[in-house]
């Protein structure tokens, strides 16, 4: 494949085939590669022809598309449509001026969902890009690790447990290759890889033996692969293209699509209803009155919820990284916040992650210091994953020197997988003589041993010994100690070996760790439980470390299950056991899985904690998937959020901001149902009563958009503790509720400024007349001036004593304590509450008042709002109270 050409996704397709049907020699030279890689230059130059390695995701939007997505926004058309209008028909200087002031809304309306969102989307991107997933490739010669994204055709990658396959690949070398294809097949078991040349014919790619697929990852072995196809042109890339902007639907998403179709129904019936009332009561079918219905319909709609959502949403995941946690997926911050159930592995997270190698001693506990030199041999050749173990064992640095290691030569390794949980490295020694050298879990190696050595002596692995092994394994393991079991085999002269080979051994001795419990574990787990949070164990790890960790750190762990029991129960039997048992050990990737498919079919939303290959199935399955940033690469492109300290007290404090952002939100759509549910019985009412339009056109607009500035800062307002001390999951009954009990609030005190308007102020046109000043712009009105100054003094009322309670009972609505007194809004929001209230009393004073069609009130009406305001917000202040202390909300 010449570097300089890119080939289409059918010749890329032959080109993957082409590859598993050659051999290693003939793939390489139509790649134009190498064993030793790529030079730089030529990465560079391929990069440029074949693009990143990247498949298709969620496209990042330009300011374009965004600024495309702020104009076709409802009330932005109709405002436009509304202008339009108003320009065509326009009768004097009044309607020129009226339509420029739309026109001016309209621009504020766009610039401020455009400015708003373009910051959100960037902050989201910015953190996005803290997570890396990297690849080991051979350039030059040389083996680095580098972003997936800057791998190429051609290029030679080693792959070992827990990696993602970088790229469609043809394998040029593979020892125990196993690979996790459930992502493309849906197949859940592994499937073994190998180098050699696959010639069938007729069948998929997907189905050779020698062909590794990106969207897959190394369950165990080890292998060495050239790529052959990257980004959009692999398999994984082409299925991606259709899918990549289908996101799972959460709990939050679910319901906010419910609401928004509440307001459409609103919608629905409220435009045609008051539509059809102000043309039967006023034989009014005129320009004035379709705009009007129209407005009212503009007037339910919830335009500001995008931004609202994404501005929290972008705003929170800053806040939680500033608490080092990094959110991938920002639609599963609310499912953060909503969790109760948070499932993790020991160590790391109660542990402090820091293994220290206690001991190295033969069957009977005595020191040995050969167990330790076959430990020793054993992770310092293995090619795999080297783990915590590992590393502890590969601290005792000197050993390499009294060793000299390089004396001893790797013949063949059997890597690890979680069936056979061990594994082994043949080496050969000083003096040639060959051994295979066997570590794992304990009663996994008794298995494979038919004999053991002490003191220098052999004996047989009789019955009635392993018991007694057992017992000192176990003995290790109650003191809080992570057991593996060493045991060596002699060998003959070849050169390769399979698990075959993990036979007839001899056990040698055990080592054993310690990991001690963090001082922070015990405090971490009991502010999650205040917070609402059940913490649940589900680890690999014996059952008697587990135990001893878990009793330290405050969790319950008079019963556990392992995986041997789970394996035997039904869905139902587990469903049965699942919230009386915080404790699960001897866990397998799948048994992980069921475990916490098992609690979310008892509604529960469950967090999953892990960092390893056999994580990554429950991450994916989890409500919200949580890794750390040292992960294996698998399990970090699974998880929903990344966690730069793996820590549970880093855990907690995201938990409380993901209920901060859910809770600002949440103020957003209470309001906004609640106010329009109210507005819908002002509206008709108004409209059968009144012998003019209760507000006009223009006024709803202005009212509509001045209460959506005030509605901006929500984002950034404070958030009580009441709100973050327990799980909050979207329920739409409780949404229900609120509106039903307090958006007729606002109706009340609508119709008592109706009547003070009507009776009092005399809007019923018995005697009332224009002031000097305002006689002569109602001279020349059409009908009679008194009736028209009548309703346009009703309108300017309704509009100031509306958009000053929509605006100030938010100070009620966002808390369920004592407003202003107990619990006080962020100072942005209640520096735009003032301005817009400020604003809303100024406007009938204004230059503006004529274009908007508003007159100055009288002096009177301001103590009459003054009232309203202060017993609406008592009124709602008390159902508020009632409603808290039923439950409701």
């Amino acid at each position: 494949m010449p570097p300089s050409s890119k080939p289409n996704g059918q010749r890329a397709a032959d080109l993957v085939r082409d590859a598993a049907t050659h051999d290693v020699a003939e793939v390489l030279q139509r790649l134009n590669a190498s064993p030793n890689g790529l030079k730089e230059e030529e990465a560079a130059e391929r990069l440029e022809v074949f693009g990143p390695n990247e498949v298709a995701q969620e496209k990042k939007r330009g300011w374009l598309w965004r600024l495309w997505v702020a104009v076709r926004n409802p009330l932005v058309i109709l405002l436009a449509v509304i202008a339009t209008v108003t320009f065509a028909t326009a009768g004097g200087t009044s309607d020129y001026i009226g339509g420029c002031v739309m026109i001016l809304m309209i621009l504020l309306a766009v610039l401020l969902r455009l400015v708003q969102e373009t910051r959100a989307d960037n902050a989201a991107a910015k953190l996005k890009a803290m997570i890396k997933v990297t690849a080991t490739v051979v350039r030059d010669g040389q083996a680095r690790e580098i972003p997936l994204q800057l791998l190429v055709p051609g290029d030679i990658v080693r792959l070992s447990a827990g990696d993602m396959i970088p790229g469609d690949v043809r394998l040029l070398s593979a020892k125990d290759l196993f690979i996790i294809q459930a992502t493309l097949t849906g197949e859940s078991l592994p499937v073994e890889k190998s180098d050699a040349p696959d010639p069938r014919p007729n069948i998929q790619p997907i189905e050779h033996s020698n062909l590794c697929f990106l969207g897959t990852s190394v369950e165990s072995g080890s292998a060495t692969a050239v790529i052959v196809a990257t980004g959009p042109q692999t398999y994984f890339g082409k299925m991606a293209s259709t899918l990549a902007t289908q996101q799972v639907e959460t709990a939050f998403d679910r319901g906010v699509r419910r609401f928004v179709w509440l307001m459409i129904s609103f919608m629905a019936v409220m435009a045609p209803a008051v539509f059809l009332i102000n043309g039967f009561t006023k034989h009014s079918w005129g320009k004035d009155t379709f705009l009007f219905a129209l407005v009212i319909a503009v007037g339910l709609t919830p335009e500001m919820l995008p931004m609202i959502v994404s501005v929290c949403l972008s705003k929170g995941a800053i806040a939680m990284s500033k608490k080092k946690v990094i959110v991938k997926r920002l639609n599963s911050i609310q499912n953060f916040g909503a969790m109760n159930v948070l499932c993790t592995d020991k160590t790391g997270t109660l542990t402090i992650d820091h293994v220290i190698l206690e001991i190295h001693c033969d069957v009977f506990k005595n020191e040995s210091e050969e167990v330790l030199r076959d430990a020793f041999l054993i992770s310092h050749f293995q090619t795999g994953l080297k783990n915590v173990l590992d590393r502890a064992v590969l601290k005792y640095t000197e050993l390499h020197r009294e060793l000299s290691v390089e004396k001893y030569n790797k013949v063949d390794e059997i890597p690890f997988d979680f069936s056979r949980r061990m594994m082994s490295v043949a080496v050969q020694g000083p003096n040639g003589e060959r051994q295979l050298l066997t570590k794992g879990a304990p009663e996994a190696v008794f298995a494979r041993c038919t004999e053991f050595e002490s003191d220098g002596e052999i004996f047989p692995m009789e019955p009635i010994l392993v018991g007694n092994l057992i017992e000192q394994v176990n003995s290790l393991s109650e003191d809080g100690f992570r057991v593996l079991a060493v045991a060596t085999k002699k060998l003959g002269e070849q050169n390769t070996f399979t698990k075959a080979d993990e036979c007839d051994l001899c056990l040698t001795g055990y080592l054993a760790f310690l990991d001690p419990p963090k001082d922070t574990a015990a405090k971490a787990i009991e502010a999650l439980r205040q917070h609402g949070v059940a913490v649940k164990v589900l680890t690999g790890d014996n059952d008697l470390v587990t135990r001893k960790v878990c009793n330290e750190v405050g969790i319950h762990a008079d019963r556990v299950v392992l995986g041997n029991d789970v394996e035997r129960m039904s869905d139902e039997e587990l469903a049965d056991v699942i919230d009386r048992v915080d404790v699960y050990a001897r866990l397998s990737p799948a048994h992980k899985k069921r475990v916490v498919q098992a609690l979310q079919k008892k509604k529960h939303v469950v967090g999953f904690m892990g960092d390893g290959i056999n994580d990554a199935p429950a991450l994916r399955a989890a409500d919200v998937g949580i890794s750390v940033d040292n992960a294996v690469d698998i399990a970090k492109e699974s998880a929903d959020m990344i966690l730069l300290e793996k820590n549970l007290m880093v855990l907690e404090e995201g938990v409380i901001e993901g209920r901060k952002i859910f809770a600002n939100i949440m103020k957003y759509i209470r309001m906004g149902a609640s106010s329009n549910f109210g507005n819908m019985f002002s509206m008709l009412g108004a409209s059968a009563w009144f012998p003019f339009l209760p507000m006009q056109p223009i006024q709803i607009l202005t009212n509509n958009l001045l209460y959506d500035f005030s509605q901006v800062p929500i984002p950034t307002d404070n958030v009580g503790e009441q709100y973050t001390a327990k799980p909050r999951p979207w329920h739409m009954g409780e949404l229900t509720k609120f509106i039903l009990f307090i958006g007729p609030i606002s109706s009340i005190f609508d119709y008592t400024t109706f009547c003070f308007m009507w009776f009092y102020f005399r809007c019923n046109h018995l005697g009332l007349a224009p002031s000097p000043d305002l006689a002569a712009r109602f001279a020349h009105t059409n009908g009679d001036p008194n009736q028209t100054y009548a309703a346009a003094l009703f309108n300017t009322a309704w509009f100031v004593e509306s958009l000053m309670t929509q605006t100030l009972i938010i100070h009620v609505i966002r808390t369920s304590l004592v407003p202003f007194i107990q619990s006080r809004a962020s100072w942005q929001l209640t520096m735009t509450t003032l301005v817009i209230m400020g604003i809303s009393a100024v406007l009938p004073f204004s230059p503006l008042a004529a274009p908007l069609g508003f007159v100055p009130l009288p002096w009177q009406f301001w103590p009459i709002l003054a009232g309203t305001l202060v017993c609406y917000l008592a009124l709602t202040q008390l159902i508020k109270v009632w409603l808290v202390r039923k439950g409701w909300i």
